[in-house]
């Protein structure tokens, strides 16, 4: 025994399995094998009854249990055994359900038969034969079934692509789809895009043949719905009689699965809403949660809930007849209608659904309108393969539903395309060819038809991928206004781009309406104020449905009652109508309206209302923002002869961003050390640093390289410094350009090269607590240091240094980072003359970091957070000037007692008020605060006493600091130190609570003269 292999009793198994049972094949291809196919197919005629995977004897089954291979299988396959020809392990669904041994090896090579045991592996194999899987009955069963063996489709495709050639048919697939839809398609997308489309595929073909017992993949390529001819011609391509072999096993079984389940329970209300929820959609959803809900999620396949559909179609329908004397709206025959991003369909749905109850009273007139007036005007394009034959099927079951008939050459005008592209395709191959031709349909759709109403809801992505030159230029209409701004980032994502197409179509059209839901943040970022200047010039009507639903900002509303989101996501969403008039007029107005409250509280009002009962809010958007929501500008004009810290301080960057936290940042320094150390040897390959560290190598960083870095670098250890990571959380990194993404070296460099403080401070914000984005710092500075789903924060260093090699500076090393304009002012107004460095008298001088002691009090101030809240939102801060002496002297102490606090340099620190009475293990396992006893539990028994219910709440940059802080560190066992720094920073904390009411006290009102 001691040379045999795996391979060596395959064939004794193969005669064993076909020897139990009449009619029984155990089929072995290497092929399949080789693609991650089990060992034996085993099958009765055409039916498969099961699967073998075979390890050579003396091989553990155990452990072979929790490779990722059986964990596929054991996932994906239903009935399965596993064996080493000795022993033989039963599973069905992925539970073991019996095991049996033929006999055990003996130290001398030879087997030792167990008599008992030859018995019960024949039972264990009979009953693996007989065994018939349970015939699906419901939706969800099958959509389980289905996403099981599609998710191991998609792993067989990306391994059958690595060992093709670059000619092989999957990367000549690969390379249609690349060409025609998505130039950046990878292996492992288009594997994912695949299966789905096999699965869906297949289903569709049986929704058409609901009772056919033996159904077949070959059935399915020829009864497809006629209303899809792309579909049918693809499907026939890759999952016909050209599919290729080393995947075809597995679709014949999952064609099977199809074959054998109750479609007339399954399909029972396909077609039809039951209450809010449709069920195809949901049958969809259910088939991504199984198969792998890690794509649901990366793709926003999240559908929209039909009481937001209703709200924007019923809208569109009123002004269709309110505004341009079209009585019928929505079944008005000369509307064209268009949804940019199909999904699965659901406004079309409706729209459709609405059209068709308009003909009650009139059934007998629904077919011929329906041929001769609705299929020419309802267009759909959508780009991912599974839910554009989601979206066929749904509308294709809603129209039989509704009594329609289709005719043989009649296709539903819902095409397979990128809408942002709208370049025409050429193809060489005849699979591209069928891509091309489809694309090249919606081409002429978007080129020559007069759509007249575009709604839907369109992706969010702000990584988006869709740069083609057609929607880069088009775009550039929203960038012109924000050009010279650092970062207009936020003008990529994708629904600001489906915007922009929807606005470019209805302006070529000359009049018409666009309805969505979309991301809401471009009704006040300061970087759409182009965009929403463009859409006010371009549109006579503008209504906004603001529907909150913001995780980031705060689970509640002004007022502290629970807000919820319309989606299963965290960012905030809103309705948008806009509307064109055929005779346009000027500059349009703003109605607005928000909702709060949870989900069932703006379900109910969407489905309730429309725009035309919506309680309106009239908004006159003006220079230099032009925002969507309405925006309280009362010392607007007191708060701008303030100076832009931008301007205070010319020099600055937002904080660093290293990409890999986990790697270069640590709580401890020894165990940082450590890391790098291991890191930069050569003990452990790069796969092996990989895996450790949990790396990825990027287009522009590789694990090699970066260690090639460092390995060569003799100083390596002078990167080895300190970081504010959150407030009062300094940590030690390994500040090295080789493992920080983002290094800021134009600001960062300041901070490592001598003695230095900058001031921390945020651009904008949409926060429903009160404004706290200030902060000082002696390091470098993290980019999440403060929190805001406005951007991130920056750090604006006082003191400037050379760079190496760089001359010095006249009169010493440093300079301020302080504007020469602004210093005029300042000594003008106080009568002081400006010192270069440090501090002045404040009686004949002053010096830079007076001024910023000054700037750190005034923004401290509570009155000045709350009297200039809504500009704090969305700009850098002002620093207003006094021209009182005597209060700048005042205001710069107070801000020099904060800063040294902040610092954690006050000798304040030197006084705890706080006590930690009780011993434990000092984890920190649930943090909470107990009101009454004023304490911070860090576990069951632990817990600091005397924390006050003030500074508990307290925030900086954001964060509820005595909560950030210790909930950064759950399942870590506190040391001594930071025991005792956690609570110097609630002194730090009510020291600050203390300074801000005296802060105000100083200041004899405002606006600060």
């Amino acid at each position: 025994m001691d040379d045999a292999t795996e391979h060596t009793h395959r064939a004794a198994l193969q005669a064993l399995i076909e020897s139990l049972l009449s009619g029984v094949s155990a089929t072995n291809e290497p092929k399949h094998i080789k693609c991650g196919a089990p060992d034996f197919v085993i099958r009765k005629g055409a039916i498969t009854v099961g699967y073998i995977e075979a390890k050579d004897i003396g091989k553990s089954l155990d452990e072979t249990e929790k490779s990722d291979q059986l964990k596929r299988y054991l996932k994906s396959l239903s009935n399965l055994i596993l064996t080493d020809y000795l022993e033989f392990r039963w599973y069905v669904d992925g539970e073991k359900r019996l095991s049996a041994r033929l006999g055990t090896p003996a130290k001398d090579g030879k087997i030792r038969r167990d008599k008992a045991g030859l018995q019960a592996v024949a039972e264990l194999l009979t009953t693996f034969l007989d065994h018939q899987a349970e015939k699906v009955g419901t939706p969800q069963e099958l959509a389980q079934r289905m996403a099981k063996l599609a998710h191991m489709i998609r792993d067989l495709i990306i391994e059958a692509s690595k060992q093709e050639s670059e000619g092989g048919s999957l990367h000549t697939q690969l390379a249609a789809f690349r060409d025609n839809l998505i130039p950046d398609l990878s292996v492992e997308y288009f594997a994912d895009m695949y299966a789905q489309t096999i699965a869906y595929g297949l289903f569709a073909a049986k929704c058409t043949i609901p009772d056919k017992k033996d159904f077949t993949r070959f059935d399915a390529a020829q009864n497809l719905p006629k209303t899809n001819p792309f579909l049918r011609k693809l499907f026939q391509h890759i999952a016909g009689y050209e599919l290729d072999d080393r995947i075809a096993w597995l679709v014949d079984d999952l064609a099977q699965v199809l074959a054998l389940a109750d479609m007339e329970a399954v399909l029972k209300n396909f077609g039809k809403y039951i209450g809010k929820e449709d069920p195809v959609v949901h049958f969809y959803e259910t088939f991504l949660k199984a198969y792998d809900p890690k794509v649901r999620e990366m793709r926003g396949v999240y559908y929209t809930p039909e009481p937001v559909v209703s709200y924007i179609v019923h809208s569109i329908d009123h002004l269709l007849k309110t505004r341009f004397n079209k009585p019928q709206g929505l079944a008005d025959d000369n509307t064209l209608i268009l949804d940019p991003a199909t999904g699965t369909a659901t406004f079309l749905y409706m729209v459709i659904n609405e059209i068709h109850q308009s003909f009650a009273g009139q059934e007998g007139m629904w077919n011929d309108y329906v041929a001769g007036k609705l299929l020419k005007r309802i267009f759909g394009f959508e780009l991912l393969m599974a839910p554009y034959a989601v979206a066929h099927l749904k509308l294709g079951l809603l129209l039989k539903e509704t009594g329609y008939k289709f005719h043989s050459d009649e296709r539903l005008h819902i095409y397979l395309t990128n809408t942002l592209d709208e370049a025409f395709k050429h193809s060489e191959t005849l699979f591209a060819q069928w891509i091309s031709e489809e694309a090249n349909a919606a081409a002429e759709i978007k080129k020559d038809k007069p759509i007249m109403v575009v709604l839907g809801n369109p992706p969010y992505s702000v990584s988006s991928a869709n740069k083609s030159e057609h929607i880069e230029k088009l775009m550039e209409r929203y960038k012109t206004a924000v050009r010279n701004e650092r970062n207009i980032q936020p003008l990529s994502d994708d629904y600001i781009k489906f915007i922009r197409f929807a606005h470019e179509r209805i302006e070529r059209t000359g009049h018409g309406i666009i309805g969505m839901i979309t991301n809401s943040s471009y009704l006040s970022g300061l970087i759409h104020r182009g965009m929403r200047e463009e859409l006010l010039k371009t549109f006579d009507e503008v209504y906004v449905l603001n529907l909150h639903g913001n995780a980031m900002l705060g689970k509640t509303d002004p007022d502290g009652n629970p807000d919820k989101n319309v989606f299963d996501i965290r960012q905030g969403v809103a309705i948008i109508l806009l509307v064109r008039c055929q005779e346009h007029k000027e500059l349009s107005k703003v109605h607005y309206k928000e909702l709060w409250g949870i989900r069932e509280i703006k379900y109910d009002y969407l489905s309730s209302s429309n725009i035309s009962d919506t309680e309106w809010q009239i908004l006159n958007p003006t220079l230099p923002y032009f925002f969507f929501v309405p925006a309280n500008i009362e010392f607007k004009e007191e708060y701008e002869k303030g100076w832009s810290i931008t301007d205070v301080f010319p020099i600055y960057s937002s904080g660093i961003k290293t990409h890999r936290d986990h790697l270069v940042i640590d709580y401890d320094d020894t165990v940082l050390k450590e890391r790098i150390t291991n890191f930069r040897g050569s003990q452990l390959s790069d796969e092996e640093i990989r895996e450790s560290f949990g790396l990825e190598d990027t287009n522009s960083w590789s694990v090699a390289n970066a260690r090639k870095e460092i390995r060569d670098e003799n100083n390596w250890e002078k990167a080895f410094t300190k970081c504010l990571y959150r407030p009062f959380d300094i940590r030690p990194i390994f500040f090295h350009k080789a493992l920080i993404e983002r290094t800021r070296p134009e600001v960062m460099h300041h901070m490592l090269s001598g003695e230095n403080i900058a001031l921390i401070s945020m651009r904008q914000v949409a926060m429903n607590e009160p404004y706290s984005h200030f902060g000082v710092a002696q390091v470098v500075v993290d980019n999440r240091a403060f929190y805001s789903n406005r951007g991130i924060q920056c750090l604006f260093p006082l003191y400037l240094y050379p760079a190496e090699g760089e001359m010095q500076f006249e009169g010493g090393k440093r300079r301020p980072n302080l504007n020469t304009e602004f210093i005029k002012d300042i000594s003008g107004k106080l009568g002081l003359t400006f010192v270069e460095d440090g501090r002045g008298d404040l009686e004949q001088t002053f010096g830079p970091e007076d001024i910023f002691h000054y700037a750190y009090a005034i923004f401290h101030s509570p009155t000045y957070r709350t009297r200039y809240a809504e500009f704090l939102k969305i700009d850098f801060p002002r620093l207003p000037l006094t021209s009182d002496k005597a209060l700048f002297k005042a205001l710069a102490e107070k801000g020099a007692e904060l800063v040294s606090l902040h610092l954690m340099e006050s000798p304040a620190l030197n006084n705890l008020i706080t006590e930690y009475p009780v011993t434990g293990d000092n984890t920190v396992d649930k943090v909470s605060y107990d009101d009454n006893n004023q304490r911070v539990y860090i576990n069951k028994t632990q817990y600091f006493e005397g924390v006050p219910p003030e500074v508990w709440n307290f925030h900086i940059g954001g964060y509820q600091v005595c909560q950030k802080w210790l909930k950064d560190r759950k399942g870590r066992t506190l040391t001594y130190d930071e025991l005792t720094h956690y609570q110097k920073v609630i002194v730090v904390l009510k020291e600050t609570i203390q300074l801000m009411a005296e802060i105000d006290d100083l200041i004899p009102g405002w606006p600060v003269e």
